[in-house]
């Protein structure tokens, strides 16, 4: 069962966006301080039109004309080079913040307790990390600025039209009923509903996601139809979703633009009345009919552009839901007294009411070789998960030196103990920052002198490189690194030289070895190696992990076979544990699997 990560809700959402904002102070008043200006100089134009009406229907000179025109330019190249710069401004802004925005939800998205990550699958994170940053980029360069924009002319336009006479409220008010109970349906609306069609999209990437990847195990299960089956559903539902908020734009759009128009109409209408009456001038009704109508540019953009922030909002949510993810341990500030393993008592469950741990006791030595086999589905890689504190048990308790492994904080915690899957990746970069990720104080400035010594390669120091090249040693991979053009600064991952997944299973294990955890947990990671490449690499592991405690999950019986400890897991328990001697002679479940894993 998959877990959803959650959303935050809106008022997490404004408040992080004011701490956001509040990082930048001088750039936003900046920024406001040119938009104002830039309103301020276009609102010239329609009282200096208004006077020109006036003194034309009064009697006036063409210089006079001439002058008014000119004075017009001016206000116009005035308007046009603050906007320019107030758009300049907003943008770098813009840019900033989203800076911002991007490196919070990496290191919240990092922080992310591995079972949480696990359970929710690839789906919602990988729709969060593309199409919700796509979508929440766009506000922010755009939209908000934009918007921003729109809110201080029309602000400003609207108080410019007041100048003009306290009449020309009233026809101003007469679109706002139809304004108000437009944005508050829309708004009531509009976020679920984005936040629905975001979620669909997730769905989608989770189905295919999952479908792809395990499309062996697709196949091998004829389980194309029902997998087949589950995408059209999904994408019936992101259809729902798109013709749901396709149908909120289309109602509330055109009701907004029936409130532009009655106010400009009202203005000529009662300006008009009012000058045949003889209580305003010819130009004050101009110069008011103009604002009006100038006013419902920045009104639809607001109206406009907030669907955009509407999208926006919905993507910074779910973006912002990340970091409130309850963490799965607390650090209790507790020191382990030794580095053995034990565990007590264990249960366990993905799915509440069904465990799949059932009191598992283990007490692993330290420096032990302890080997797990079973069946598929036996509990082998969730226990071992437990023992490398990815998991909290559900009861029971699971300690490395008396204290618990949930106890512990994350970067404390590897330095014990640390889980090795048969999933690898390979980061962007040289082979020599895929090594050094693993260790902080790795060095890799170049001497001062800018030249190398005897024996250095490229890029890096000589001790750092011996150290990089004996931990490639260590996992039979030092001879093939040395052997590329560029060696340890040979670019590899997306865009640079494809590694085999040998190799890059290689590069992995070379981590761990730089990494240094006391105790190892190997869940079949030498499985995706061809089986005599596992084997000599096991060998060469051997060497290298001698004095730690190793637990080795796998299929592959001499694994168990090298082992000081065997324990078989059967059904979420323990049903043998001892030397391989031992449990052979005892000619019970392990005993029949090595006698079928051997042929005999």
């Amino acid at each position: 069962m998959s877990t959803i990560l959650p959303v935050a809700d809106g008022r997490q959402v404004r408040r992080y966006i004011v701490s956001l904002l509040r990082r930048y102070p001088r750039a936003v008043w900046g920024a406001m301080a040119l938009h104002i200006s830039a309103a301020f100089a276009a609102l010239a134009g329609p009282r200096l039109l208004g006077d020109l009406v006036q003194d034309v229907q009064n009697g006036t000179t063409l210089g006079h004309v001439d002058r008014i025109i000119a004075l017009l330019a001016v206000f116009l190249v005035a308007q046009t080079v603050l906007t320019r710069y107030a758009r300049f401004v907003s943008t770098v802004l813009g840019e900033r913040v989203l800076a911002e925005l991007r490196e919070d939800f990496v290191d919240n998205t990092l922080a992310l307790p591995v079972g949480v990550v696990e359970s929710a699958g690839s789906g919602d994170l990988l729709t969060r990390t593309s199409r919700d940053v796509e979508q929440l980029g766009w506000s922010v360069r755009w939209a908000l600025p934009e918007w921003c924009i729109a809110v201080v002319t029309a602000v400003l336009t609207v108080g410019a039209a007041l100048l003009v006479g306290w009449w020309v409220l009233l026809p101003c008010l007469l679109g706002v009923p139809i304004l108000v109970v437009g944005l508050r349906w829309y708004l009531a609306r509009a976020k679920d509903g984005y936040l629905r069609e975001n979620a669909s999209y997730s769905a989608i990437n989770a189905s295919l996601t999952e479908t792809v990847e395990g499309a062996r195990t697709v196949e091998a299960l004829g389980l194309g139809d029902s997998r087949i089956a589950r995408i059209d559903a999904d994408i019936a539902e992101s259809y729902a979703a798109e013709k749901y908020t396709l149908g909120l734009r289309t109602r509330f759009f055109p009701s907004m633009e029936v409130s532009y128009l009655i106010p400009t109409v009202g203005t000529l209408l009662f300006g008009g009345w009012l000058y045949m009456r003889g209580q305003v001038s010819l130009g004050d009704v101009t110069a008011a009919t103009l604002y009006v109508q100038m006013l419902i540019d920045p009104v639809d953009r607001v109206v406009s552009i907030l669907d955009e922030l509407q999208v926006g909002s919905a993507s910074l949510a779910r973006l912002l839901g990340v970091a409130h993810v309850p963490d799965d341990r607390v650090a209790t500030g507790r020191v382990p007294e030794g580095e053995q393993i034990e565990a007590e008592e264990v249960r366990f469950s993905y799915v509440p009411g069904r465990d799949v741990l059932h009191g598992v006791d283990l007490s692993v030595g330290v420096g032990e070789r302890i080997a797990m086999v079973g069946p598929s589905g036996a509990g082998k890689s969730t226990l071992g998960r437990l023992l490398a504190g990815i998991h909290p048990p559900r009861s029971g308790a699971v300690t490395v030196g008396g204290v618990g492994l949930t106890e512990l904080p994350l970067t404390a915690l590897r330095g014990h103990v640390a889980l090795v899957t048969q999933e690898h990746h390979v980061f962007v970069g040289t082979l020599r920052d895929n090594l050094a990720l693993a260790v902080d104080e790795l060095a890799t400035d170049e001497p001062a002198d800018g030249e190398l010594a005897d024996g250095e390669l490229a890029g890096g120091d000589l001790a750092t490189d011996e150290r990089l090249l004996d931990a490639l040693d260590a996992v039979d991979a030092r001879e093939w690194v040395l052997a590329l053009p560029d060696g340890l600064d040979t670019v590899v991952g997306s865009g640079g030289r494809a590694l085999t997944a040998p190799q890059a299973q290689q590069i992995a294990l070379a981590r761990l070895v730089l990494a240094d955890p006391h105790t190892l947990v190997l869940d079949e990671a030498t499985s995706l190696i061809d089986p005599r490449a596992a084997r000599h690499l096991e060998r060469s592991l051997a060497a290298v992990l001698h004095g730690r405690t190793v637990i080795a999950i796998a299929h592959r019986l001499f694994s168990a076979h090298d082992a000081d400890r065997v324990a078989v897991v059967e059904d979420g328990r323990i049903s043998e544990f001892g030397s391989h001697d031992e449990l052979v002679a005892q000619g019970g479940s392990y005993a029949a699997l090595w006698s079928s894993w051997n042929g005999s």
